[in-house]
């Protein structure tokens, strides 16, 4: 069964994985938290998913630009500065020996911490917050890579800031979930969203882009969260003299695109190949290419930096 951009082979070495629960590194089989968790009761918290790269965690100031801004939105105290938070990052893949591995994933989710009572009010909250690191032996299939995924327009929308502020990475992801539950059973691997107003702006797990006559179009960014890969590809757009416009378009210019690809921490940059059953390539085309190894070499540098 296809996920989409989030294909992966299974790796052994991820049975034996250590799981750092709140500095804690623990074997996955014994890695838990408490029933009265906020995580698990409420889905109230925030998180990231990181990539290793060259020995060193990719853009990882970015990420924690993310996670404390989003910590700090919803009043939440994460407990750690960000050195030690990073010193945790860093202890749980070298407790691993994943320094020297490429294809590492990790995933870092923060909660506000256990509550004395199933209630949503932050007061019943009598512990510090909980922090969960898991690293994966994990990368996306070269397959993916090269002859991309299919996209299904569903009609769960993105939210509207005053309801639910889609620039939150929260653990509360129901309406991405009911938007990658109906692309799924519509036989697509991923779902395309719009905005309120019938614009195109985002997928489930990833972000969208289209290319017409040589530029480079992705939404305005008003309904969706702040993604690293989606702002790291439009920073190598402009450093290279590729025409990159962030701004309203409709599925009319989707289904007459030249190409089309997501972006993501966990792939990258992922071709896409048909909309609503709109075949836009047989696989990645040339501008997907030429991205693909922009933000490749933008993630050498950055391990070099």
């Amino acid at each position: 069964m296809a996920k989409g951009t989030h294909d992966f082979e299974a790796d052994p070495r991820n049975e034996t994985i250590l799981i750092n629960v709140n500095g804690d590194l623990v074997p996955r089989a014994e890695a838990m938290v408490s029933v009265f968790d906020s995580g698990f009761m409420l889905g109230d918290g925030v998180w990231e998913g990181l990539r290793l790269h060259l020995g060193r965690l990719a853009f990882l100031d970015e990420h924690l630009d993310r996670l404390y801004e989003g910590a700090k939105a919803i009043a939440m105290d994460i407990g750690l500065t960000r050195e030690e938070l990073t010193t945790r990052l860093e202890e749980t893949i070298d407790a691993n020996g994943m320094r020297d591995q490429e294809g590492v994933h990790i995933r870092l989710m923060v909660t506000r911490g256990i509550r004395s009572t199933p209630y949503q009010d932050p007061r019943v909250v009598i512990s510090p917050a909980t922090i969960v690191i898991i690293p994966e032996y994990k990368s996306a299939l070269p397959s993916t890579i090269e002859q991309g995924i299919r996209l299904f327009t569903v009609h769960v929308r993105r939210g509207d800031p005053a309801v639910q502020d889609q620039k939150l990475n929260s653990h509360s992801k129901l309406n991405c979930i009911t938007a990658c539950i109906q692309a799924a059973q519509a036989g697509a691997d991923e779902a395309l969203m719009l905005d309120p107003h019938g614009f195109v702006a985002t997928c489930n797990s990833t972000h969208f882009f289209i290319v017409r006559k040589g530029e480079v179009w992705t939404s305005s960014g008003d309904y969706c969260l702040g993604g690293i890969t989606r702002a790291n590809v439009i920073r190598i757009c402009r450093e290279n003299d590729i025409p990159v416009f962030e701004k309203n378009f409709s599925l009319t210019d989707v289904y007459g695109a030249d190409e089309a690809f997501v972006t993501g921490t966990f792939a990258g940059v992922v071709p896409v190949t048909e909309v609503d059953g709109r075949k836009l390539t047989d696989a990645r085309g040339p501008m997907v290419e030429r991205l693909q190894g922009l933000y490749r070499a933008l993630m050498d540098r950055d391990a070099a930096a």
